[in-house]
């Protein structure tokens, strides 16, 4: 890599970097290598769905909300 090359690099990661420090909630989205969307920022690794398994679990998102309301007693928290 030339002089230039390098100095391009180095803006394009602090643009990278200042990015991901503006997302507050830490999360971040991201097409996997496979063509799926990986959610970054809740686990060690990332939670990886294709487009059609997020359709059906964000579809779900009511009964979700109302499983955890319901089980909340038996339920514990990672923070």
């Amino acid at each position: 890599m030339d002089q230039d090359e390098l100095e391009a690099e180095v803006a394009r990661l602090r643009a990278e970097n200042e990015a991901l420090k503006e997302n507050k909630n830490g999360l971040r989205l991201q097409v996997s290598a496979k063509g799926a969307v990986s959610l970054y920022g809740i686990r060690r690794f990332p939670i990886t769905f294709y487009k059609e398994e997020w359709g059906t679990v964000l579809g779900m998102a009511e009964d979700i909300k109302s499983f955890i309301a319901e089980h909340e007693s038996e339920l514990t928290t990672k923070r």
